[in-house]
């Protein structure tokens, strides 16, 4: 195993869950309260939720969506006009039941979501088809109720956004509820790097009230699924509890189609499992509230800090969101701490750096390491960007897809190595040319075989010759993992030789000495 360079996470491998509450600790996204179940989101991880936000929100108003608010509380009497509504979410609801020193005259529930408010608002604010569509969303916080909590996958109160609409015919509230649900894997897939897998609840598992609940599901790292957003048809079952009609063209009166769809910070938790590692965070560079960030080496010597605050100039000109870590620890735990919080590229820049007119680009995802010119730092950042945020959702897809326990292990044992090849050569840049075949050919070649597999994999019926092509990529994958493993070996030969010289010198030493097999007792140490 490669070393570890933030020895306080579990090694995923070992305690999956203990692996992710110690990323989300240590990269300090959020903490815990005095309140049992709710968490208090900290800078870096309302930063993440901010992006999001922002990104989701684009993508809703390009689609006629406008944002409004609704109240935190339900009257009680207007939750009870929806009946498989109220029993749907009853085990989670929480209730006021006094207002200062006053006890209410009738409870009120903290939402849990805001269906029956929207549709309390619809009923007064719809009178004629002229009204409508209407396109709504708020973001807000609900509360609800739950037994066990996990940050952020799991909490009493989260984040997150509620859609709700009304259309004039069920096809347009269909057309609605499933435009939202691509809408939504669109983001996870172009966004977050995460793969998903569309589709629709069962009866059993749809949301309370609806007439059909599709989902979109993404594949954790230890195996399970994540929900990761829902977009609901209500049809018109809500706007006959709540009496919403309009006037037709026809001047008759019909009931509107309702749908609602949703997102929430759940997704943070979704972008730690899928794409953290032992290090910590591994953040798509799209979201990341800092996309790189610039460590000075020897930054007590002339000109370096100044070099630094010129390429963040630079980078930040480009658009590039940048900082520059200027703080008087090592290097060393700069690039531990850039590694735990997930930061998509950190930029090199020491003396001989400034010397030579250039820098060095590190990837988080791949831990690559590339030599770029001043004049070409942010161009190439930004390529890197590009590029890193591409080779996470494919490397994802990939593994995620394939299921078979055999291959899975020949994957895993793949990405083992390479990850300690990388490792060595961010310690060691002067190998990094001897990676170039690997960089440029085996690994872009490993890929493609993967798709491969996987598109055969796919076929409900697996003749001889898929079969075949199987079992030879399999085959295959053993002999990549041979080569890397014996480019491993290479990479760490120097070392082996200074250690085998530095013993055979330690031998001559305490031979001379007269300190060597039962020696010992001729000379005090």
């Amino acid at each position: 195993m490669a070393k570890k360079l933030v020895e306080a996470i579990t090694s995923m491998e070992d305690d999956f869950a203990q692996w992710y509450t110690d990323v989300v600790k240590k990269a300090e996204l959020c903490g815990y309260t005095s309140v049992k179940g709710c968490m208090a989101i900290k800078p870096a991880g309302y930063a993440i939720w901010e992006n999001i936000q922002h990104e989701l929100d684009r993508r809703f108003k390009e689609t006629g969506v406008q944002n409004v608010y609704m109240p935190m509380f339900i009257p009680e009497s207007l939750l009870q006009k929806e009946k498989d509504h109220v029993e749907g979410f009853a085990p989670e609801v929480a209730w006021v039941t006094h207002g200062g020193l006053n006890e209410l005259q009738e409870r009120l529930c903290v939402r849990p979501t805001s269906e029956t408010l929207f549709c309390d608002f619809y009923q007064k604010d719809i009178q004629s088809h002229r009204d409508l569509p209407k396109v709504y969303n708020q973001w807000c916080s609900v509360v609800r109720w739950e037994k066990t909590t996990r940050p952020f996958l799991r909490s009493r109160e989260f984040l997150w956004q509620e859609g709700h609409t009304a259309h004039a015919t069920a096809e347009e509230a269909e057309e609605r509820t499933i435009q939202m649900l691509n809408l939504y894997a669109d983001f996870c897939e172009e966004v977050l790097a995460i793969p998903v897998i569309k589709g629709q609840k069962t009866d059993k598992e749809k949301f309370a009230g609806a007439v059909a609940t599709y989902t979109i599901e993404s594949l954790m790292h230890d195996g399970k699924a994540l929900q990761s957003g829902t977009s609901h048809n209500f049809g018109d079952g809500f706007a006959k509890a709540f009496g919403i009609q309009y006037t037709d063209k026809d001047n008759t009166l019909k009931y509107v189609h309702q749908t609602s769809w949703g997102m929430t910070t759940r997704m943070i938790g979704a972008i730690i499992m899928v794409h953290g590692d032992n290090s910590g965070l591994v953040l798509p560079p799209r979201i990341a509230p800092t996309q790189a960030v610039i460590i000075p080496i020897q930054q007590r010597k002339e000109g370096v800090l100044e070099k630094a605050d010129e390429l963040f100039a630079a980078l930040k000109a480009a658009g590039i969101r940048v900082k520059v870590d200027d703080t008087d620890r090592s290097p060393g735990f700069k690039f531990a701490e850039q590694e735990m919080r997930g930061i998509p590229v950190r930029i090199e820049c020491g003396p001989k750096d400034i010397e030579n007119g250039q820098a060095v680009i590190c990837r988080r995802d791949t831990r690559e390491k590339y030599v770029v010119s001043f004049e070409e730092l942010a161009t190439k950042v930004q390529e890197v960007l590009d590029k890193g945020e591409a080779y996470i959702q494919k490397i994802h897809a990939s593994n995620d897809a394939i299921p078979g326990e055999e291959i899975s292990a020949k994957i895993a044992r793949m990405e083992q190595i390479v990850e300690q090849i990388f490792q060595r050569a961010e310690e060691h840049p002067e190998i990094i040319p001897d990676l170039k075949k690997m960089m440029d050919y085996y690994l872009p070649m490993t890929v493609k075989l993967l798709d491969a597999y996987e598109e055969m994999d796919r076929q409900p019926i697996q003749g001889e010759t898929i079969r075949s092509s199987k079992k030879e990529i399999e085959d295959t994958l053993d002999t990549l993992n041979e080569a890397f493993a014996k480019l491993l070996d290479s990479v760490f030969q120097d070392t082996a030789w200074d250690v085998s010289s530095d013993i055979s010198v330690l031998h001559t030493m305490l031979a001379q000495e007269g300190l060597t097999g039962n020696d010992f007792s001729k000379k005090q140490l």
